[in-house]
């Protein structure tokens, strides 16, 4: 496979930003990979699992003969990282990111860049699992996954070209998408299954007996809770950052919830059927994931 980038930087070695790395590796598509970040000890684990070839803490000195960066770290982060290494990166160089709110990080990361912006396109790798950091990165991860990218008028042609080129290289399923309709769908099926999740769990920490409750928790709550093991530092900036369309899903979460408590409240059954039924009925058409898939958030 042709080399989508001789040396590229990855800003925030985690499951997303490693695994990027692993799985360009796999293909032969990456040269020399650098690693930038915060913590000196997964910066290490990075580095030790074969992830990135040399390790940097200061953002000058790791845009240095980048021909590409993919920004991986909090999405409240983005922009500032964009901001710190932007003076070093040589005018070539490309930069995309992985944040799952696209509006107000890509505006961000735009005022940032100013009359260069056009060397950047956002991404959001739709792929993860509750785990994080270096050591829970898989070269597999985003097999077979999509990809959104959301170029603006700004984002020059040959950026998206690029920025395609990486992430197919990983395996994943490339498409576009504008940045409004990005986040209000994402607010539906990411933020607010998230947001329910923590909620639920909280719920039932609440109760009296909550000990003893968790101790018979199966399928069901473990399912639909794995998501609650997410990092809280990462989840609170992203719906804070996406709040008004977390807001309306959130809106209409709580008016499907008032459903249920009124049909229960009356004994309606017929009206507590229907709506089981019919969400049944949506549940059973989502795609299923290809054998042996990893659970994905």
């Amino acid at each position: 496979m042709k080399r989508v980038a001789e040396r590229l930087l990855v800003a925030g070695v985690g499951l997303i930003g490693g695994s990027l790395a692993l799985a360009l590796r796999r293909a032969g598509a990456v040269g020399e990979v650098v690693g930038l970040g915060r913590s000196e000890q997964n910066l290490r684990v990075a580095r030790a699992r074969g992830i990135i070839d040399r390790i940097e803490r200061d953002p000058c000195r790791a845009a240095r003969g980048v021909d590409l960066v993919v920004v991986a770290v909090p999405v409240g982060a983005i922009a500032p990282v964009v901001r710190a290494l932007a003076p070093a990166l040589p005018p070539e160089a490309v930069i995309t990111d992985a944040g799952s709110v696209k509006g107000p990080v890509v505006r961000a990361v735009e005022r940032a860049l100013g009359t260069t912006a056009g060397r950047f396109c956002g991404a959001h790798p739709i792929a993860g699992t509750e785990d994080s950091g270096a050591a829970a990165a898989a070269d597999d991860l985003l097999r077979g996954e999509r990809c959104v990218l959301t170029p603006t008028r700004a984002t020059r042609p040959a950026t998206v070209r690029r920025v395609r080129a990486l992430w197919k290289a990983a395996g994943m399923r490339v498409e576009t998408m504008g940045l409004a309709e990005h986040d209000a769908i994402f607010a539906l099926v990411s933020h607010l299954p998230h947001l329910a999740a923590f909620a639920l769990v909280g719920a039932v920490a609440d109760a009296g007996r909550a000990r003893r409750a968790l101790a018979f928790a199966a399928g069901g709550f473990r399912d639909g809770t794995r998501v609650a093991a997410s990092s809280p530092e990462m989840w609170t900036d992203i719906l804070l950052a996406n709040r008004a369309q977390v807001l309306a899903a959130l809106g209409r979460f709580e008016r499907s919830c008032e459903g249920l408590r009124g049909a229960i409240a009356r004994g309606d059954r017929r009206r507590l059927l229907a709506v089981l039924a019919r969400a049944r009925g949506v549940r059973r058409r989502l795609t299923r994931p290809p054998a042996g898939a990893r659970r994905r958030s």
